[in-house]
């Protein structure tokens, strides 16, 4: 059973203990992005004018949109690995296939290279047969 950990974090210059199931270093980077986007909103000048409300809610929605894009390009990831996915299944089925009919193929040679030489075997049987009997019948004469 997973414990629950906590750990002190500083966000925009106040210390927040965060409590959960993860580690405190993954708190700690999630802390370290808040301060990011923080640091990112005080260098623009007109951030610096408006009430707390509305930088606390602009805050939101740029976490919010930066999590939408992240989970936009995990899910065209996930999408191009299940297309992979499925190339490599047929791949290797094309693969599997190529293989049995190169041995059906290699087989085949094997057969074919038995009868050749049974064929040239016969032949030359029939040859030296042909021979004798032409000779055989020229000493006849």
């Amino acid at each position: 059973m997973v414990s629950e950990k906590s750990a002190k974090v500083l966000i925009g210059g106040k210390v927040y203990t965060l409590s959960g199931y993860e580690e405190e270093e993954y708190l700690q980077k999630v802390a370290n992005y808040i301060n990011s986007k923080l640091d990112e909103f005080n260098s623009i000048d007109d951030y610096k004018r408006i009430s707390a409300d509305l930088k606390a809610t602009l805050l939101e929605l740029n976490i919010a949109d930066d999590y939408f894009k992240a989970k936009t390009q995990v899910e065209s990831l996930e999408s191009d690995l299940d297309i992979r996915d499925k190339e490599i299944y047929n791949l290797k089925h094309d693969l599997i296939s190529a293989q049995l009919k190169t041995e059906t193929l290699e087989e085949t040679i094997t057969k074919l290279e038995r009868e050749n030489k049974e064929l040239l075997l016969h032949k030359t049987k029939l040859e030296a047969s042909l021979e004798d009997a032409l000779l055989g019948s020229i000493s006849d004469v």
